[in-house]
């Protein structure tokens, strides 16, 4: 309370992020990434004035002039996590106005509305080399998460890659396997005949949702409609570009893959994807729908010029780690963090 207060007799406010502190978000961003994502940051607060509880933004100010900003959404189930939490996707304080607080309060004020809804934790991640931001994160609570980052080339195919030279997980995972579905192939010579032409991908459809549902729930052991039925919704009408894929065998939905293009959040500029859910019936296991559904993933974004996909799994989930690494995923050079509110 002591640095708020501090805040406050110099004249800076934090209050709820409004529609016409657009330019002054975008402008402030540009001075860190070199270029205005205009786009990006206008879709997160069309997101945020219709659902406040689900997209959090907070602006600072001083004396009516505009110092910064943090923005989060709410995690309802991404990457498997049972817990609810808010992802941290930017904060910004400009830089005139750093080291007085600023970023400290905004992130106060967006852990305080945590606990008001409920929600227990605020995860994020950065590049290791950001040393400004991990000296933030470090100031203001956050620890090392659990979840490890892993990324992929989009030139590199999936399915080519387990075509002679394959990218093995190590030698300490191997062995294992997860309480889910195995996604991998049941053996390398199973693979080696596999192609997208065996199962019929096509792009997620609002229909497919009751079957993702279904897949989803055998998959993780529990029902997750509401964070499905959102991944849907935003698929089919809050993406730039749709990109989740569903596999049918026989007109029998068998896997689904989650991922999304038009972000820019934790200040990455470059184009990239991320995966947030990728699932196999168990009927179908070990017949490489998983690998399809990635391998036709890449494809798409190579033709939309996305140059990596990044997704995050679980330390202790060594069957979803073996099948990344199995897929030409390694780790990355970004660090997830979680600061606890509750």
């Amino acid at each position: 309370m002591a640095a708020l207060t501090q805040l406050q007799v110099a004249g800076i406010s934090i209050r709820r992020t409004r529609a016409e502190d657009m330019k002054s978000v975008v402008a402030l961003d540009a001075q860190f990434v070199n270029r205005p994502r205009q786009f990006y940051f206008q879709r997160r607060l069309d997101a945020a004035l219709a659902q406040a509880g689900q997209h959090i933004q907070f602006s600072a100010e001083q004396d009516g002039r505009f110092i910064g900003f943090i923005k989060a959404r709410k995690l309802l189930g991404e990457f498997g996590q049972a817990e609810p939490a808010l992802r941290l996707e930017a904060v910004a304080v400009a830089p005139g106005e750093q080291r007085r607080g600023v970023g400290a309060a905004l992130l106060d004020r967006l852990a305080s509305e945590a606990k008001r809804i409920g929600v227990p934790a605020i995860r994020t991640s950065a590049y290791w080399r950001d040393h400004a931001i991990m000296q933030f994160f470090d100031r203001t609570g956050f620890e090392f998460s659990k979840n490890q980052i892993l990324d992929c080339p989009v030139q590199r195919d999936p399915v080519m890659a387990h075509e002679g030279d394959r990218t093995l997980a190590p030698a300490h995972l191997s062995g294992f396997s997860a309480s889910e579905v195995d996604y991998s192939p049941a053996a390398a010579n199973d693979f080696e005949a596999l192609t997208r032409g065996r199962f019929d991908l096509r792009t997620l459809e609002a229909e497919d949702c009751g079957d993702i549902v279904r897949i989803d729930q055998r998959v993780i052991g529990r029902r997750r409609e509401d964070y499905i039925r959102e991944l849907v919704d935003e698929a089919m009408n809050d993406s730039a570009v749709r990109v989740s894929l569903v596999a049918r065998v026989d007109g029998i939905a068998a896997g689904f893959v989650m991922a999304r293009t038009d972000f820019g959040d934790y200040g990455r500029a470059e184009p990239v994807a991320v995966l947030d859910t990728i699932g196999v019936d168990p009927d179908y296991a070990h017949r490489g729908v998983g690998h399809a559904l990635l391998s036709q993933l890449f494809v798409n974004l190579k033709a939309l010029r996305v140059e990596r996909v990044e997704t995050m799994v679980t330390r202790e989930n060594f069957g979803l780690l073996g099948f990344f690494y199995d897929a030409g995923f390694a780790q990355s050079q970004r660090l997830s963090f979680d600061k606890r509110v509750a």
